[in-house]
């Protein structure tokens, strides 16, 4: 039986202030930490920087959505095959060869498992033909996942890459991974314009398809993560950063320069970032993919720039990837990275 003065404690208002100042609440370690990722979240997730060891990646491959592209459709003011009411492009006269390109995303899967990468494959919708760039749906960073809030929308629900973050949420949820931020509000930004250039310091690409209000949002991740964001603003319409830059070792870069504007080189080499610029006429090789530090996978086709970056030390595996790379993007687009060591 409780004593009488027991149950006085439990009947008054000061009850739980009793008990729980017996079991304070703790922050630390912190959310990203290892320990805590692990306790929570079963394993440790995220990427610190754009080169440490891939561990993990989602990639969707080209499926029946992409028989919604119809090459009657070809505009030759443009060189393309598009159609502006359901949001989608083919940068060439006809249309797509689907064998082809699946083969060729094959082949980027089997370079990434050919590396003990644990490949991750996101569904998508029959009326989102730009899905195989699952880049552009979400962006990693320490301890978790952003999601992205797509730039393109056609006039019909459905179709545009609006969307697509429902696909890669879901599929972050049946993984375990956390989502730490949702771009919301009128904010815009894709996967592809976000970029670590060292475990310190990241980079947004500023564009019509990522503005001011996305930029703040993803600075608040960051400033709780003790990251320092600059904001790119690219040129013309160029759509992400990805097109100018992209991290091939710790302190290395690949770049396309008429993409960047000139004082953001300065503040690369302030930095201590060596650029390797790609050949004038290869500039589909700047989209290519670290799988760790200073070995990348980079799409056939470009060997001026292959052995530039050879000679900086920097090995390369090559790919055929021309058929998918008339959808729009190439092979920085076609993975979203979800895992990578931190060094």
């Amino acid at each position: 039986m409780s004593k009488p003065h027991d149950d006085d404690i439990r009947n008054s208002d000061a009850y739980y202030h009793v008990v729980l100042e017996r079991m304070p609440p703790v922050a630390e370690p912190a959310f990203e930490e290892t320990a805590m990722q692990e306790r929570v979240w079963g394993r440790h997730w995220g990427v610190h920087n754009d080169v440490g060891r891939l561990r993990m990646v989602a990639v969707h491959r080209p499926g029946d959505e992409i028989n919604l592209i119809d090459p009657e459709k070809y505009d030759p003011s443009v060189a393309a095959v598009l159609d502006i009411d359901e949001a989608w492009y083919w940068r060439d006269e006809g249309g797509p060869d689907l064998p082809l390109m699946q083969s060729q995303h094959d082949g980027l899967v089997a370079a990434l498992k050919a590396d003990d990468i644990d490949v991750v494959e996101v569904d998508c919708s029959p009326t989102n033909p730009h899905a195989t760039f699952t880049r552009d749906m979400a962006f990693s960073v320490k301890g978790g996942a952003i999601v992205s809030r797509m730039g393109l929308v056609g006039k019909e629900p459905g179709y545009g890459r609006r969307g697509e973050e429902a696909f890669i949420t879901r599929k972050l949820a049946e993984i375990g991974m956390p989502i730490l931020h949702t771009i919301h509000g009128t904010g815009l930004m894709e996967g592809g314009s976000f970029t670590f250039l060292t475990n310190d310091v990241a980079a947004v690409g500023m564009s019509f398809r990522g503005n001011e209000s996305a930029a703040r949002q993803i600075e608040g991740v960051l400033n709780e993560q003790g990251v320092r964001l600059i904001r790119v603003p690219l040129t013309g319409f160029s759509l992400h950063i990805d097109g100018g830059l992209v991290m091939v070792d710790h302190d290395k870069a690949l770049v396309n320069v008429t993409r960047l504007p000139y004082w953001f080189l300065d503040e690369l080499a302030e930095l201590g970032i060596e650029l390797i610029h790609a050949w004038p006429t290869e500039g589909k090789a700047v989209n290519s993919l670290a799988v760790r530090p200073g070995k990348v996978i980079i799409a056939a086709g470009c060997p001026r720039t292959v052995e530039r970056l050879n000679d900086r030390g920097v090995e390369t595996v090559e790919i055929p990837y021309d058929e998918v790379l008339k959808n729009g993007g190439g092979i920085h687009c076609s993975t979203l990275p979800l895992i990578r060591d931190e060094s």
